[in-house]
C-alpha cells in the first residue's frame, strides 16, 4: 500500500474550496455558539443565586443549593431531546442532502438565540424560558451534528480526512477560547442579552458558507430510507464494530463522571473568588490546553499504538479533573483544567478518525447519531449527576469523585476491549 501521508502538504484539507468555505463559516458561527453556552450557564447561576430547595428524605429535610441544582438540571434539559431525536437525525443525514439539513438546523438555532436575546433585553428572562430554548436547541443539534460530521468526508479525499478532522478540532478549540473570553468580558460589562444577540447574528455565517458550497452532501450509496430497518442497520453496525463501540463507552464514562464544566460558575465565584472575569478565563482553560495538543499532533506524521494512547489520554483526563477539584488556587486550577483539554483532544482526534475510516459513507449519519447519544449524553447526564452531588456535598467533592471514577472505568474498558488496546493505523474493525 502506497504511503501518501509523508507526501501530503501541510493543511492539505484547505486546498479544497468547499472545505475552506465550511471551515470559515463554522469559525464565526462557533464563536457565537460558545458565547451563548457560557452565557446560559452564567444566566442560570444569576437567576438562582441565593435560592435553595428542601428535599424530604426518610423523615428528614435536606437543604439543596438552588444554583447548583439549577445548573445540574441544564444537563437533563440538554440531553433529553438528544435521546429522543438523535437516531432519527442520523437517518435524515443518511437520506437527504446534508447541506440543506444544515442550512435548516442553523437557521432554527439562530432564531432560538434571537428569542433569548429579545426576552433578556426586554427585561423578561426566566429560568423556564432558558430551559425551553436550550431544549429546542438540543433537538436541533440532534439533526445538525450527524449531518455536519458526515458531510466532512465528502469535502476532502480520504487520504486528507485526518487533516480535515484535526483542522476542525483546531477550529473548535480556537472558537471555544475566543467565545468564552468574549462572553466573560461582555457579561461583565453588558446585559447578557447582548451575548445572545451576537450569537444569533454569528450563526448566519455558516448559513452563507453552506449556500455557496458546490458539494450537496449526498450519500454515495442508495439510502435505505427512514424506516425501522434502516435504523436497526445503523445500530447493528455500530455495536458489531467492537473498536467503535469501545470508544463510545469511553466517551460516555469520561464525560459523565469528569464533566467539571457545569460547576465552573460555582468554582469561579464561591471557591476561587474570581467572579465573572475569572469564570470566562476558566471556560477558556480547556481549549487552551486542547490547542497546544492540536499543535503537537500537527507536527507528527502519525501516532503509534493509537489504542494505548487513546486509553492513556482518557485516564489522564480523569486524573487532571480530580486534581482540579481539589485545587484552591486559580492558576493551578487553570493549568489542571487545561490539561484535561489537552488529554481530551488527543483522544478525540484518534476516536473521530478511526470511526470515520471504519464506517461506510451511507452509514456515517447513523453511526454519528449513535455516537452523539454517548458523547453528548455523557456530559449532559453528568451535569445532572454533578449538580446533585454538588448540592449535597459541595462542588469540589463532586469534581474529585468524578475524576477518580473516570480512571477506574477507563481501566475496565481497557480490560474488556482488547481490540481497542491493540488498535493501530493498520488495524481493521473486528
Amino acid at each position: 500500500m502506497t504511503d501518501t501521508t509523508a507526501a501530503a502538504p501541510r493543511l492539505a484539507a484547505f486546498h479544497f474550496r468547499d472545505f475552506r468555505l465550511f471551515w470559515f463559516g463554522q469559525l464565526f458561527s462557533s464563536i457565537g455558539a460558545q458565547m451563548q453556552l457560557v452565557a446560559v450557564d452564567w444566566h442560570i447561576y444569576q437567576l438562582l443565586r441565593g435560592s435553595s430547595f428542601t428535599l424530604a428524605w426518610f423523615g428528614r429535610e435536606i437543604a439543596l443549593d438552588g444554583k447548583a441544582l439549577g445548573l445540574g438540571t441544564m444537563g437533563l434539559v440538554r440531553i433529553l431531546p438528544i435521546i429522543f431525536f438523535a437516531l432519527f437525525g442520523g437517518l435524515v443525514a443518511d437520506s437527504y442532502d446534508r447541506r440543506r439539513v444544515l442550512i435548516l438546523t442553523r437557521s432554527v438555532a439562530a432564531a432560538l438565540a434571537g428569542v433569548l436575546a429579545l426576552a433578556t433585553l426586554a427585561g423578561r428572562p426566566s429560568v423556564g424560558l432558558i430551559y425551553l430554548m436550550t431544549a429546542a436547541g438540543a433537538a436541533t443539534t440532534a439533526f445538525d451534528s450527524p449531518a455536519r460530521q458526515s458531510l466532512v468526508p465528502s469535502l476532502v479525499p480520504r487520504e486528507h480526512l485526518t487533516n480535515a478532522i484535526s483542522l476542525n478540532m483546531l477550529l473548535f478549540q480556537v472558537t471555544t477560547i475566543v467565545g468564552s473570553a468574549l462572553a466573560g468580558a461582555l457579561v461583565a460589562v453588558f446585559d447578557i442579552g447582548v451575548v445572545y444577540t451576537v450569537s444569533a447574528l454569528s450563526l448566519c455565517a455558516i448559513i452563507v458558507s453552506l449556500v455557496l458550497m458546490q458539494s450537496r452532501g449526498r450519500t454515495v450509496a442508495q439510502s435505505s430510507g427512514l424506516g425501522w430497518t434502516a435504523l436497526v442497520d445503523g445500530i447493528r453496525f455500530t455495536y458489531r464494530s467492537r473498536i467503535i463501540w469501545g470508544t463510545m463507552l469511553l466517551d460516555f464514562f469520561a464525560t459523565f463522571f469528569s464533566s467539571a464544566r457545569t460547576m465552573l460558575p460555582i468554582v469561579a465565584n464561591d471557591v476561587l473568588k474570581v467572579g465573572a472575569g475569572g469564570y470566562g478565563l476558566l471556560n477558556a482553560a480547556q481549549p487552551v490546553g486542547a490547542l497546544c495538543a492540536v499543535a503537537v499532533l500537527a507536527l507528527r506524521r502519525d501516532i503509534r499504538r493509537q489504542g494505548w494512547v487513546l486509553l492513556a489520554s482518557v485516564a489522564a483526563y480523569g486524573v487532571a479533573t480530580a486534581l482540579f477539584g481539589a485545587s484552591p488556587f486559580f492558576l493551578l486550577a487553570f493549568v489542571l483544567l487545561a490539561l484535561t483539554g489537552a488529554a481530551d483532544t488527543v483522544s478525540t482526534v484518534i476516536r473521530q478518525t478511526l470511526r470515520q475510516l471504519l464506517t461506510p459513507d451511507e452509514l456515517r449519519g447513523r453511526m454519528t447519531s449513535v455516537n452523539m447519544m454517548f458523547f453528548m449524553g455523557g456530559p449532559q447526564l453528568g451535569e445532572l449527576e454533578a449538580g446533585l452531588v454538588a448540592a449535597l456535598f459541595g462542588a469540589p467533592l463532586s469534581i474529585i469523585s468524578g475524576g477518580v471514577a473516570t480512571v477506574l472505568l477507563t481501566a475496565l474498558v481497557a480490560w474488556k476491549y482488547p481490540q481497542l488496546r491493540r488498535y493501530t493505523s493498520a488495524a481493521r474493525a473486528e
